[in-house]
């Protein structure tokens, strides 16, 4: 055997003393963690004691959604550069649109030549390429703010320009993408210790090159005095109310596959002891010392203290007297 076991097995039959541990492989137990043997423990109401092992039901929860983000001040006169650019470039494809439809009636009278009638079309193709590659940058750049009308990006301008309103990115470390039942709608913004309530506009295609992380796009309608482009801030993401289950965190176990418990087999005994399997859960969100998690059923009992014994024990099934 190599070290490793020797350790683990002096260590579990001091822990067991109180009786034998069994395993049960049959075909019909739920999958093993990831790295583990397929033997599952079974232990007496005695050894689960002295293990220090504790059984008890995960509570359900409905909670709101809650996402950390790390947020950015951004610059308005970035948006006030890009947002000429692009009206800039529309007024000049709407005037080589026009000079184009004039020099085809020219033409078509004998009073243009067809020289500058290719020259004109040859601009306006050019002035069209110029539109969609401003158009690109904007919705890049600004995300929902491609979708408002002149009107109103103008109105949103004028405020930012003034100080009385802000915009702001928010990131979220780890995330690429944010599901279409997942989207945030209102923000709270750490300024100093106070909480400043921000809106959700929606999320930016272009992701943050420094972070590689999703990003969405916050509007602080009343910021504090004082606070401008380019601070930094960690931003409490709020959505709609999600369904799980209450799990501490001391309970979960991480595997090549993801997250789980184990939970007791109700109706699985092995000479009158307890069986424990493994069961996979989804991490929603940190609540305390506790997790909010799906996967798990209202009649479930889970291990909420001791479950990394478990972890030992099931992988002492795979020892065998060939490790030698």
């Amino acid at each position: 055997m190599t070290p490793l076991k020797y350790l683990l097995l002096p260590a579990c039959a001091v822990l067991l003393l109180s009786g034998p541990l069994y395993a049960d492989s049959g075909d019909d137990e739920p999958p093993a963690a990831v790295g583990q043997g397929n033997t599952l423990p079974a232990l007496s109401t005695e050894q689960q004691r002295a293990v220090g092992i504790v059984v008890a039901p995960a509570p359900a929860a409905n909670l709101p959604q809650r996402i950390d983000a790390y947020g950015r001040v951004l610059d308005s006169s970035q948006l006030v550069g890009d947002a000429g650019r692009l009206d800039s470039s529309r007024a000049a494809q709407r005037a080589a649109a026009a000079q184009t439809a004039r020099l085809h009636g020219l033409y078509r009278g004998a009073n243009a030549s067809l020289k500058a009638l290719q020259a004109a079309e040859a601009q306006q193709t050019e002035a069209q390429v110029r539109l969609r590659q401003a158009q690109t940058e904007f919705l890049l750049h600004w995300g929902p703010l491609a979708l408002l009308g002149d009107a109103r990006r103008a109105a949103l301008i004028k405020q930012l320009a003034a100080g009385r309103q802000l915009l702001l990115r928010a990131d979220l470390p780890g995330r690429h993408s944010l599901g279409l039942g997942t989207m945030p709608t209102q923000a709270l913004v750490d300024v100093d210790g106070v909480k400043v309530e921000a809106r959700v506009l929606g999320p930016l295609p272009q992701s943050a090159a420094q972070m590689q992380s999703a990003g969405l796009l916050l509007q602080i309608p009343h910021p504090p005095a004082g606070l401008g482009p380019g601070a930094e801030l960690p931003v409490m993401l709020q959505g709609g109310d999600r369904n799980g289950r209450l799990v501490p965190d001391g309970a979960l176990l991480y595997g090549e596959h993801g997250a789980y418990v184990y939970h007791l087999l109700p109706d699985k005994r092995k000479d009158g002891d307890s069986q424990f399997a493994p069961a996979p859960v989804t991490l929603l969100q940190p609540v305390g010392e506790d997790w909010l998690v799906t996967g798990l059923h209202a009649d479930e009992r889970i291990v909420v203290h001791g479950a990394g014994v478990l972890w030992s024990l099931q992988g002492l099934g795979n020892i065998s007297d060939e490790d030698d």
